[in-house]
């Protein structure tokens, strides 16, 4: 008998593999991958026809002072989700350099709210359309 735990990682890697066979990253429009723990966030920009990462972002390389900052704001958010919207700005950004402005979402089997959402929202603010 499995336990709740074992249950959600199980659906959410199904889930994940169900949309990684529609979702593909080309040389025009790579993929933006995010991954959520329950600490950090990650997002990469792949291109799945050369296996390539192009532009790469964690939330351990945005400024805590400026988090600190987007936390307490006009536009409040959770610390996580503050960290998560600076970590799209960054990929966004370090997409820009990489010659990338076009991207497919994959959001890794998590639902589209909180953190993802947040990050995604942060990605288009910084230029990238999807």
């Amino acid at each position: 008998m499995m336990d709740k735990s074992s249950k959600k990682r199980l659906g959410r890697e199904r889930r994940h593999r169900r949309v990684r066979a529609k979702v593909v990253g080309t040389a025009e429009r790579p993929r933006l991958a995010v991954f959520r723990s329950a600490q950090h966030i990650y997002a990469q920009i792949i291109n799945d026809g050369t296996g390539r990462t192009l532009a790469a972002a964690a939330d351990n390389e945005v400024d805590k002072k400026a988090l600190a900052k987007a936390a307490k704001g006009k536009d409040a958010r959770g610390a996580k989700a503050a960290a998560a919207f600076a970590v799209g700005q960054l990929v966004a950004a370090k997409a820009k350099k990489a010659g990338v402005s076009q991207v497919v979402f994959d959001r890794g089997g998590r639902s589209y709210e909180g953190r993802v959402a947040a990050l995604a929202e942060g990605a288009r603010e910084g230029g990238l359309e999807f």
